[in-house]
């Protein structure tokens, strides 16, 4: 172990202990399913006692920590970082790229996008381009968040059939994603999309097909005429990059004939 100071170690147990109620996990409880002595798990959160590197990442699976705040424990618990981050366009994700550029093209027309942890946009195919046309192009630049784009009175919201839904499937989303790091920024977000509001009619339903029987519906007016879709959602198995780990890739798909046709005839337009 690197020398660390009384503060370094405290500033581990307190991470350990807000970890533990993050998962509602005891002392007890993480003792039994780690091995480790709930006296001495009471050390270690009290700095009377120094983990091992090879504790500490013991530790972060049995509470199912993130690989970010695998590198947040062992940094203040005094020891290097596990995990890399590397940035999705950097040349050593090259194969993870290409295997997501796979999924993208093969799903074309239909829509599909390449997202972050927080919902931001990475990289998209040819159909989500067409559910975008009249999304206004501000929002489109820059770093692009698809919960700002949906529920944006400049971007879909104005389209949406089922608004209500929506923002509470984006709510949904983040606050799963709060429970798992408890980053701020999330936060912040979930207090965004918390406060949009439909800006046209919401069915709060649907009044034409059926509704789904197993996805909430995304319902969407267009030029091209009434798209109803739902999603899927892709990650890596077994990451070993922070990036990768935090990488989906969602795919629509059609709720009925009619927009399956409206993608294929865009994609013909070209």
């Amino acid at each position: 172990m690197t020398t660390s100071s009384t503060a370094e170690l405290t500033a581990f147990g307190a991470l350990l202990r807000q970890w533990r109620g993050r998962r509602r996990v005891s002392q007890f409880d993480l003792s039994v399913h780690t091995g480790v002595s709930a006296r001495h798990l009471s050390r270690i959160e009290t700095g009377r006692a120094e983990p091992s590197r090879q504790m500490v990442l013991r530790l972060a699976e049995a509470l199912d920590v993130p690989m970010r705040d695998h590198n947040a424990l062992l940094v203040a618990a005094g020891y290097a970082p596990a995990w890399a981050e590397t940035d999705y366009w950097d040349e050593r994700l090259a194969a993870a790229r290409q295997a997501v550029e796979m999924i993208l093209e093969h799903h074309d027309p239909l829509p599909a996008v390449v997202v972050d942890r927080y919902g931001n946009l990475l990289d998209f195919n040819g159909g989500a381009g067409v559910l975008m046309e009249e999304v206004d192009p501000d929002l489109l630049s820059g770093r692009v968040n698809l919960a700002r784009v949906a529920l944006h009175p400049r971007g879909l919201a104005p389209r949406l059939r089922n608004f209500a839904e929506v923002r509470q499937y984006f709510l949904d989303r983040l606050r799963a994603q709060e429970t798992i790091d408890g980053d701020p920024a999330v936060a912040d977000l979930i207090e965004e999309v918390r406060h949009r509001e439909p800006v046209a009619e919401d069915d709060d339903g649907w009044d034409g097909a059926a509704p789904s029987p197993f996805a909430l519906p995304l319902r969407v007016r267009s030029a091209r005429g009434e798209l109803s879709m739902f999603t899927t959602i892709a990650t890596f198995g077994a990451p070993r990059d922070i990036t990768v780990s935090e990488l989906a890739v969602e795919l629509f798909f059609p709720l009925d004939e009619a927009t399956a046709e409206a993608f294929q005839r865009a994609a013909l337009e070209g």
